[in-house]
């Protein structure tokens, strides 16, 4: 009974401790990954979401109807965003992102 309880001990402790091992390896990967990356905004696809959510809460679901949305960087450091216009009238929404924090440098919508 006692080599019972002591071996069940023992395995729960290795559980335990190999789980701690894992978390702490997982948590050094995300650290490394986020060290490598100084930019809050790295890729297109990250621009466009924030063009987004900016044009959602400033223009409304009408955005919708330009898309899809591109982005180009300008230098190596302005995230341009915008619409694409379908039909011969109207315009479309614009946003410029700074690519090393987020900040919005301009948002407009043509006509």
């Amino acid at each position: 009974m006692r080599n019972v309880f002591f071996l069940s001990s023992i395995l729960s402790l290795i559980i335990i401790l190999s789980t701690g091992v894992n978390c702490r390896k997982y948590k050094s990967k995300l650290n490394t990954q986020n060290q490598n990356s100084n930019e809050i905004v790295p890729n297109e696809e990250t621009a466009i979401k924030i063009a987004e959510a900016v044009w959602l809460a400033k223009f409304g679901e009408r955005i919708y109807s330009k898309e899809p949305f591109v982005a180009s960087l300008i230098g190596d450091s302005i995230w341009e965003v915008k619409g694409t216009l379908i039909e011969k009238k109207g315009g479309v929404p614009f946003v410029s992102i700074q690519k090393k924090d987020g900040k919005i440098l301009e948002i407009s919508h043509g006509k």
